[in-house]
């Protein structure tokens, strides 16, 4: 049985050594493609200097790289600037007309994926079928931590879809959902600004058990007194939900691409904190097509004490992966 999940890094994963200066588009690209993740999530914003005033000579010049590393785009990251002016928030027609603009780039680039940032109403994407339906452009909202797929606001989007009959509106999970243990390199970084071990260890606790956030927050924040960095630290119990992983089954005719968000990787190629293990061999089992593609954000937690090697963290991510698809294969052709 061959898995028919490909795997891919987004741009996202290098933020650090990109804005340093250590590390050039080309280079995270050939580094991609060095370690078997071909498909290449961009971010415009971010890595075209120009946008969004693309010329078609610039689209050559970013296809041409990818043929030379034998990658190619998977999956391209919209935002959506509602609060561009300080006295007004963007019109739904402006909305409609910014999303219509990253669409028609999406497509001349030649990408058919396009992750729409989570706050994002579903009207204002029912307003943008009929163009992403053109250009053939699946719009995915991205399912962010602390959303998670059975959550409201992402089954209207859903509902739209299937109201609408339309493959090209659906989600796209970010697999920040699925926080199994809490982030060790999180911890560690609290107590560095002064969060106090035993506190640290009750909030590890809470979240293991599952326990509501802001019943954990009260406890820190009231009952134990907590300083600046343990509040912070407890704060973070908001955003740090663990969906269950055998919903993705239910879910994945409605996706095609995956964020797959990490905070760190052991040197032994596993993650401490993302249930991974659990959730690739449901997908095997869902028959899921689509690309897996790195999105490191671990950099932030420890660059305070240690140079960031992000190509490391990736390529151990990519270690995993073919570690658990590979299983996930066994077990479902036993």
């Amino acid at each position: 049985m061959t898995s028919k999940i490909t795997r891919g890094v987004s741009l996202y994963s290098f933020q650090e050594e990109l804005f340093l200066g250590k590390m050039q588009i080309d280079d995270c690209i050939e580094f991609a493609a060095s370690i078997g993740a071909h498909g290449i999530e961009v971010l415009p914003e971010q890595n075209m200097p120009t946008f969004p005033h693309i010329t078609d000579a610039q689209v050559g010049e970013w296809h041409e790289m990818l043929a030379r590393h034998g990658a190619h785009f998977t999956c391209y990251d919209m935002f959506l600037d509602t609060k561009l002016r300080k006295d007004s928030i963007m019109s739904d027609d402006e909305q409609v007309e910014s999303i219509t603009r990253d669409l028609k780039l999406c497509h001349r680039l030649g990408i058919r994926n396009m992750r729409v940032l989570i706050f994002v109403r579903p009207d204002i994407l029912e307003k943008c079928v009929p163009v992403a339906e053109r250009y053939d452009v699946h719009m995915g909202v991205e399912v962010h931590a602390p959303w998670y797929l059975d959550h409201a606001w992402i089954l209207r989007t859903i509902e739209v879809a299937d109201r609408l009959k339309t493959r090209h509106l659906g989600i796209l999970p970010d697999m920040g959902i699925f926080m199994k243990h809490y982030p060790p390199a999180f911890r560690a970084r609290f107590e560095r600004q002064g969060a106090r071990p035993e506190v640290t260890q009750f909030i590890v606790d809470n979240h293991e058990q599952k326990i509501m956030s802001e019943y954990t927050i009260y406890e820190v924040a009231v009952k134990m007194g907590g300083n600046k960095a343990e509040i912070a630290m407890a704060e973070t119990l908001r955003h740090a939900p663990y969906a269950n992983p055998k919903r993705i089954g239910d879910f994945a005719p409605y996706f095609r691409h995956i964020q797959a968000k990490f905070y760190e990787m052991t040197p032994d190629c596993t993650d401490p904190s993302l249930a991974y293990g659990d959730v690739i061999p449901e997908l095997v089992k869902a028959g899921w097509e689509g690309t897996l593609s790195s999105e490191y954000e671990g950099n932030r937690w420890i660059q305070d004490v240690e140079v960031v090697d992000s190509r490391q963290q990736v390529r151990r991510q990519h270690v995993m992966f073919e570690r658990l698809i590979a299983q996930a294969q066994a077990e479902a052709a036993a």
